[in-house]
């Protein structure tokens, strides 16, 4: 059994690889702050808490486990907190992975997957946006992201580290079993903010902006479940086990939907009436962002399984109308 140690392992996307990773005979390392994450999360393989920076920490899980790869999942990502707050941002999301990286350099470690974002991209110049599109975020998490895949390039071509960096769009939905979910506080993503207002946790759901040019007005974003990026984070492992030095990939399931579309098809499900109301636009929203993720489809053959927006919600709105107090219910 190889170990994978999973750096934000106690969050909402690393909570949910560990188990996809302990289902496909991996052992899961967690390194976790809980700052954001939860230890309820953490249920497959050993537990440390403390965060990437600690080189003692990192050094003693080294030497403990024969770790095969790292996956790194522990990045802040609050886009508007980055804009207020950006030392905050490079501190955790710059600094601490070179930490990280110069560690597995001295331990040999050389097989690195990084949780990137569509938010390198910037204002998008063509959609979908594919791999080739030019890298100029504009804000300082998208340039965090960017700045670690630049770091990753830079220790390949000088140390020989191998690694995949994966630019999510909009990660959504929750485990189909129903154990694992969504739980940030604060809250900012569409889906639990919707299912929230369905359990009535909240009056209603605001919507920033109905005058943009798409089919309602509202934007439009690509929703990508959590099991679907697991399994590219899976098979992105096994290439570079098996030999692959590296490469990056769009996760997104190739179509967008609307705020409202969001909304109503919540509503559908839930069975529930789910009030909304237009706010102002946000500063850097753009009206329409979907993914191509036919290179991933083509290099690691990747196969999204949960693709549809009603998948999608229903495996949400299963955990949270279970859990409506998040981990903690």
């Amino acid at each position: 059994m190889r170990n994978i140690l999973v750096v934000g392992g106690a969050g909402y996307i690393g909570s949910y690889m560990c188990k996809y990773l302990s289902k496909h005979g991996y052992q899961p390392i967690v390194l976790d702050s809980l700052v954001y994450g939860h230890r309820e999360a953490v249920k497959w393989g050993p537990f440390f808490e403390g965060t990437m920076s600690n080189a003692d920490l990192l050094n003693r899980i080294f030497s403990t486990y024969q770790v095969s790869a790292v996956m790194h999942f522990a990045a802040f990502c609050y886009v508007g907190e980055s804009v207020t707050e950006p030392a905050k941002y490079y501190r955790n999301n710059v600094s601490s992975p070179l930490t990280l990286l110069e560690t597995m350099r001295e331990q040999k470690v050389n097989n690195f997957i990084f949780s990137s974002s569509c938010a390198t991209y910037g204002e998008p110049l063509e959609i979908p946006i594919s791999e080739a599109h030019p890298q100029h975020p504009i804000n300082p998490y998208g340039r965090t992201k960017l700045m670690v895949e630049q770091m990753l390039a830079d220790f390949g071509n000088a140390y020989g580290l191998k690694s995949v960096s994966l630019r999510y769009f909009n990660a959504a939905g929750a485990d189909p079993e129903g154990e694992l979910g969504e739980d940030h506080q604060p809250e900012t993503h569409i889906i639990p903010l919707v299912l929230q207002t369905a359990l009535g946790q909240r009056e209603s759901v605001s919507i920033f902006g109905d005058d943009y040019p798409t089919k309602d007005g509202t934007c439009i974003r690509d929703y990508i479940h959590i099991a679907d990026l697991a399994q590219a984070h899976l098979l992105a492992l096994e290439k570079l086990l098996d030999g692959m030095s590296g490469g990056q990939y769009n996760l997104g399931n190739g179509d967008g939907h609307s705020v409202k579309e969001v909304i109503e098809t919540a509503g559908k499900i839930t069975g529930m009436t789910i009030p909304s109301k237009i706010t102002e636009r946000r500063a850097g929203d753009p009206a329409v962002l979907i993914g191509s993720s036919q290179k991933a489809m083509r290099e690691l053959g990747w196969k999204p399984e949960f693709a549809s927006l009603e998948t999608i919600i229903e495996t949400a709105w299963n955990w949270h109308k279970n859990h409506p107090g998040g981990y903690v219910s």
